[in-house]
């Protein structure tokens, strides 16, 4: 009986093509919208977490903060860090694993006749540690490049590319390494090349020129302070109490009062990025949650189209009750058409959302993060729009009089 219901519902749907094409059109709309922003939500969290984790695993990023009193607009009374205060870090609070002091410079770099405006940031070979950077060829500094601060760097992928052209494989020449690059006033021997590590949180992360501490000390900025303190943690390190050791010591060495508001911030990169990850779920859920309102709107659409259905074909109804068909049978049959309507709405907007999902991923450059839940979810939840608007109708069919719709003209 089942089988014969559900071919009586397949026959009528067939019967009016264009209406029933309309009819589902809501749904498609519907769950096209819900996948599409959903995966599309799940890819940017992806992207986040990976660009957030480029800078490095377990680190902590020291800048100045706040600016302290008297100090002029912008920020120019905030006092940088120095040498001493990495040192001191390393040496006196446990789960450190390595630190890193960094001074950086927007300049414009000279090779082979070639100009590129980059940055170049001074420091240690520690720099390699907290920020996972590995060399694709050439060497990191030696001793004595760090102690007397030679003219030597290293450069990124897009640097190399720019000044030096090629693939970044065959001839020494080709890739850059052992010529000589002109960085403001100096030039410099590029001794290495860094492995490539695409866009990150704050640009490319490849355009990069990396020096001795000392060089870009001397020979850039003049001065001996440092902006910034990459300080990486051990693995399996709390980062709560290596915080709170973090900031009591550079509290005691930038000399600040018990009621003075600290003038540096620690940067926790695992939970910025668990912050912007949870951010970005909250926004995917609301997104998701304004597209499925459309789900509503094509369920109300089959039912107003299911009413004219059954207004349509009171005659036919009549006839089945009259030769001896169930309530039941004639509610299922217009249940099952309803169901019908809404799951092909359903699986025609999960075909829709797939493509759209993986085109936009493309134009956003983010990662295409298929997610069978939400393509099942949205295909059982269209399902059962189908159940909660052909209901009405469905029964309206069944409680029809036989005799009364016989008569209907």
């Amino acid at each position: 009986m089942l089988y014969s219901v559900f071919m009586l519902a397949l026959r009528s749907v067939r019967r009016n093509l264009l209406r029933s094409f309309l009819t589902i059109l809501g749904i498609v709309i519907g769950v096209s919208a819900v996948i599409t922003m959903v995966t599309l939500g799940n890819g940017a969290t992806q992207a986040i977490k990976t660009q957030i984790s480029g800078l490095g695993t377990n680190l902590l990023l020291v800048m100045p903060g706040q600016r302290v009193p008297g100090g002029g607009g912008g920020g120019g009374g905030v006092p940088q860090f120095t040498e001493a205060d990495a040192e001191a870090i390393a040496s006196q609070i446990g789960g450190v694993a390595a630190v890193a002091p960094q001074g950086r410079a927007s300049v414009t770099v000279v090779a082979n006749g070639r100009n590129w405006a980059t940055s170049v940031t001074g420091s240690t070979n520690d720099w390699f540690a907290t920020g996972n950077w590995k060399l694709a060829s050439g060497r990191i500094f030696a001793d004595e490049d760090q102690r007397a601060g030679s003219a030597v760097c290293i450069i990124g992928e897009t640097v190399r590319r720019e000044l030096f052209g090629g693939t970044g494989s065959g001839a020494v020449g080709q890739t850059g390494l052992g010529q000589p690059l002109r960085i403001k006033q100096f030039s410099c021997e590029v001794i290495g090349i860094l492995a490539a590590k695409g866009q990150g949180g704050m640009g490319d992360q490849d355009d990069a020129v990396i020096v001795p501490l000392h060089t870009l000390q001397r020979r850039v900025t003049g001065t001996r302070k440092v902006s910034t303190l990459a300080v990486s943690m051990q693995d399996g390190a709390d980062s709560t109490p290596l915080k709170a050791s973090l900031r009591q010591l550079m509290r005691e060495r930038r000399k600040l009062a018990e009621g003075d508001d600290d003038n540096f911030n620690i940067f926790d990169t695992q939970q910025l990025a668990e912050t912007l990850s949870s951010t970005m779920g909250v926004l995917t859920t609301l997104l998701g949650a304004v597209a499925a309102v459309s789900l509503l709107v094509g369920g109300i659409g089959i039912m107003n189209i299911m009413l004219v259905s059954v207004t349509e074909r009171t005659r036919e109804i009549g006839l089945r009750l009259a030769v001896g068909a169930l309530e039941n049978e004639v509610l299922l049959q217009f249940l099952i058409e309803a169901v019908v309507l809404s799951a092909l709405g359903g699986l025609v907007g999960i075909l829709i959302a797939t493509a759209a999902s993986w085109g936009l991923s493309g134009v956003m450059d983010v990662p295409y993060a298929f997610d069978p839940a939400i393509n099942l979810l949205s295909l059982v939840f269209s399902a059962f729009i189908g159940v909660l608007f052909g209901y009405f109708p469905a029964r309206r069919a069944a409680r029809m009089d036989p005799i009364e719709a016989l008569r209907h003209e």
